[in-house]
């Protein structure tokens, strides 16, 4: 069984909400449920649009797949959903150049969780001893990091931090990394925009994720934090908390 909750906040120096979010417990199509992070781009309403249209491109593309891989359901429908962003983009003005990240989780137990990632959304594991990041950001400073041009620090504070170098709807073509995760007897699954990470340093986040409360009071503890911060852009945050089900009754 999954303890799950999503939510996005609008920040407070934006106008417009350009993340989305869905979650869904239940199966759709032969994946058991599925969670969906994205962070759309575009002037005017065209990255609200983005991110919305994604998601629901995907979870109409999850719902009809007769594919059994997690991985290839889920690459065919960020395929799909890259094809549909771009031919939205030539045939309206208003949407030109619209694009979106998106991360993208299916827990297949409580021990298994296949991922998919394009753009800097990200994918974190915690538990008490600490938080991992499974994803890696498709960004510029990321890349920059990884050649050993800066360092992990000053990557937070560099200038071009958001300048992605991959997302859905910017080329004709889309490649999204995918992650096998092995989880862990109380492990916490947390999946956000980067309206969360760029407020909030890894160590706490994973403070108030370490701490006593239900996975709705984590995840609006997140989003108050990230706003006391400064709140420069939009939330997104969805977290899962994968129960074992002979475990679960032990308790009850």
């Amino acid at each position: 069984m999954l303890r799950t909750f999503s939510v996005t906040d609008i920040g407070r120096k934006r106008k417009l909400n350009q993340d989305y979010v869905f979650a869904s417990e239940q199966p759709i199509g032969n994946l058991p449920n599925i969670f969906i992070v994205a962070d759309g781009m575009g002037g005017h309403n065209a990255g609200d649009y983005a991110s919305k249209y994604a998601v629901e491109t995907v979870k109409e593309e999850i719902g009809r797949s007769f594919e059994k891989s997690p991985v290839k359901i889920l690459g065919t429908a960020i395929e799909t959903a890259n094809r549909h962003i771009r031919k939205k983009a030539g045939e309206e003005a208003a949407l030109s150049g619209m694009g979106t990240t998106m991360v993208a989780a299916t827990c297949l137990s409580d021990k298994y969780l296949e991922v998919a990632n394009v753009g800097d959304s990200r994918l974190y594991v915690v538990n008490d001893r600490k938080i991992e990041q499974i994803t890696r950001d498709h960004s510029l400073v990321e890349e920059m990091v990884r050649l050993g041009g800066i360092d992990r620090a000053a990557a937070r504070s560099h200038p071009d931090k958001n300048i992605i170098t991959r997302a859905i709807g910017a080329k004709d073509t889309v490649e999204a990394d995918f992650f096998h995760v092995e989880l862990e007897p109380g492990d916490i699954v947390l999946m956000c925009s980067d309206g969360l990470t760029n407020m909030l340093e890894d160590k706490e986040i994973h403070m108030i994720l370490s701490t006593q409360g239900s996975v709705e009071e984590k995840a609006e503890e997140l989003v108050k934090a990230a706003n006391q911060n400064g709140g420069k852009d939009n939330i997104a945050v969805i977290i899962i908390e994968p129960v074992a089900e002979e475990r679960s009754g032990e308790f009850f």
